[in-house]
């Protein structure tokens, strides 16, 4: 309702621009403090400047003679020309009653959003999942509001990660195919957990051996031609971890619409049509001296020209001396295939309910219409800013201006690790690192905490925590709620950081049932259904609100400033939403929820809402309960959390 008022305002002063000045005024909406009204527009000043006359004049002008808006009670003028609205509380929550769920009007367009794209060459670790969980919000948030959103996960099945683990079962482990078949289908074996410590080994025979780099360039060449036991191997290794992570992010709650893949971009052409693209428009050129002779590159000038800010003094590297395309090249390509500029098209093949994925082969079966995106979102770590200006660039390169600035760079930094946590995870630290304030992880060294054993060890303090409030639950009860707290703590601890800021995860500062965390966001929403589940229990139901709650009865019980404000902030929703949008941050939400979780514990604590006497305002409060409750669960289900039944 808020945003429906805002909106309301908003078009009733445009219109009345219109016909009162003949002027198109942009009308900036503000919230201001409570005590000057719900809404605020400076919109006077702009006007100001138009027709050279004092802005409070011009204030006091249009207080005077606006129609009068529906929902709003009073326009004041304050300052040197400021409007402030006041919301007729009556009618406001007469319309909250009233109002239902309708479904969004669809916005125009399709939406992207790429996400986790972990490279399947080993387990998930914990700085994967702030990338999906990230993704996964923001995606559920553009749904929230009438977006057409498609969440795609590029496998990179192609690259040197996958190569360098295809390497070592080949050449450090002289495995066959067949061997890594019944391996990765070995029940009793985790696969990528296998391939995590192989990965690590590889990464330590090459620092020891650097001939020994001459496997990975061939496993490379193998994997991209797709043939022999070296592209067996990297296809049934990327097949197998794909399926692991599948399973990981599922944990989560994150699932995916589309898994394209490397394999597809070289195999049917995608990157050789860019390749001619780039070379037809001279946006890269074959180095012919110098450490990059004989590679396609594109000049830095590139970003100059764009406009765009780079460190790099080189040009950027897009196709190998020894003819291997880097991983920015097929991103181009796989860019260019996103906003349907490539004029060709993935094969289809489902792969779950709901979840397909590319293939170089017809299908029969008919697939959803992918890609050909208005805009796209790539959510990637910040320190790959510079190779998705390389990815910009190409675009711009290629004169594709809009695409290029609709391609956005969804970035955060890293995940760490506080050492109290290392010590709980059994990680050994030297006398400086527990010092730090937080530990970094490297995948490659080995040293790092996989997504599925952090998610294990979060379940098992949160069951601690569940067996001690409800030990006559039974056990698989008991499992089943801590999974739920332990899942939500987690997504709230990786949400609530804005993008920019390092995270060093904590289990016990995650885990707690007090202070901004997603326990305490959960037990609020609980608390509020326990209101209404006694009531039931009392052999009573709940009123019959829209009979008993009529517009009169709200500015009665509205009247107080205590209610008004608890009322005004838990209807704020969906402004919430848009206000995290408009930021890229889902943090913002993240944050409306637990100032939601602490209103309704202020609520809770200072009015008897069972033992409460007068009738109206027991059926206030109890519709103000339920109202709660409706609002934390919708919020918390955008932020991918679950609302367990106790806590």
């Amino acid at each position: 309702m808020f945003l429906v008022l805002e909106g309301r305002v908003r078009e009733a002063l445009a219109a009345h621009f219109r016909q009162t000045y003949s002027l198109e005024i942009p009308v900036a909406i503000e919230q201001p403090r409570p005590e000057f009204g719900e809404l605020a527009t400076p919109a006077a000043f702009a006007l100001a400047k138009q027709l050279k006359r004092p802005p409070r004049k011009i204030a006091e002008e249009i207080a005077g003679s606006i129609s009068p808006i529906p929902g709003i009670a009073k326009i004041e003028v304050a300052g040197g020309g400021y409007l402030n609205l006041r919301f007729d509380r009556g009618s406001y929550g007469a319309a909250l009653i009233a109002e239902r769920q309708a479904a969004m009007p669809v916005a125009p367009g399709k939406i992207i959003v790429e996400h986790t794209n972990i490279n399947p060459n080993k387990a998930a670790h914990i700085g994967h999942l702030r990338n999906a969980v990230l993704g996964d919000t923001f995606a559920r948030m553009l749904r929230a509001r009438g977006h057409q959103v498609e969440v795609q996960n590029y496998i990179d099945n192609t690259g040197v990660q996958v190569a360098d683990v295809v390497a070592g079962f080949h050449f450090l482990e002289q495995m066959s195919p067949a061997q890594v078949r019944l391996l990765a289908g070995d029940p009793a074996i985790r696969f990528d957990y296998h391939c995590w410590d192989l990965y690590a080994r590889v990464s330590r025979h090459y620092q020891e051996n650097p001939g020994a780099l001459a496997w990975r360039t061939d496993s490379l060449h193998a994997i991209e031609e797709g043939g022999g036991p070296l592209g067996e191997i990297g296809r049934l290794v990327g097949d197998a971890i794909v399926q692991a992570h599948l399973k990981t992010m599922a944990r989560l709650g994150v699932g995916y619409d589309l898994l394209p893949r490397e394999s597809e971009i070289l195999r049917l052409n995608f990157w050789a049509m860019a390749f001619e693209l780039l070379k037809q428009r001279r946006a890269i050129h074959l180095e012919t001296e110098g450490k990059n002779a004989g590679c396609w590159v594109m000049p830095a000038e590139a970003f100059r020209e764009s406009g765009q800010e780079s460190d790099a003094e080189d040009a950027k590297i897009i196709v190998r001396s020894n003819g291997t395309v880097t991983y920015v090249g097929k991103d181009i390509a796989y860019q260019l295939w996103k906003f349907g500029l490539l004029g060709r098209d993935f094969h289809y093949r489902p792969l779950a309910p709901g979840l397909w994925v590319t293939t170089d082969e017809a299908q029969s079966e008919s697939a959803p219409a992918f890609g050909r995106a208005r805009r796209v979102y790539n959510v990637i770590d910040s320190r790959q800013a510079y190779l998705q200006q390389v990815v910009q660039a190409g675009l711009r390169s290629l004169g594709f201006n809009e695409q290029a600035e609709n391609s956005i760079h969804f970035a955060y930094e890293m995940v760490a690790l506080s050492p109290r946590c290392c010590g709980e995870l059994g990680i050994e630290l030297s006398e400086e690192d527990r010092r730090r304030p937080y530990v970094e992880v490297s995948g490659r060294r080995g040293l790092g905490v996989k997504a599925d054993d952090l998610i294990d060890a979060l379940i098992e303090k949160a069951l601690e925590e569940v067996r001690s409030r409800h030990p006559e639950a039974a056990a698989d009860y008991q499992r089943s709620m801590a999974s739920r707290i332990a899942i939500g703590a987690l997504r709230y601890f990786l949400l609530k950081f804005t993008r920019t800021s390092v995270i060093a995860f904590d289990f016990q500062e995650a885990l707690a049932f007090e202070g901004e965390t997603g326990p305490y966001a959960q037990y609020a929403a609980v608390r509020a259904r326990n209101i209404l589940r006694k009531l039931g229990e009392r052999g009573e139901s709940l009123p019959d609100f829209a009979a008993e709650l009529d517009q009169a009865a709200f500015a009665r019980q509205l009247a107080g400033e205590d209610f008004w404000q608890v009322l005004l902030g838990a209807s704020q929703a969906d402004a919430a939403v848009e206000r995290a949008l408009a930021a890229g941050e889902p943090a913002n939400l993240a944050r409306y929820a637990f100032q939601l979780a602490q209103s309704f514990n202020n609520f809770y604590h200072q009015h008897h809402i069972l033992s409460e006497t007068d009738r109206q305002k027991r059926v206030f409060l109890l519709w103000m309960t339920r109202f709660f409750a409706d609002q934390l669960a919708g919020v918390l289900n955008l932020l991918g959390i679950d609302t367990p039944e106790v806590m």
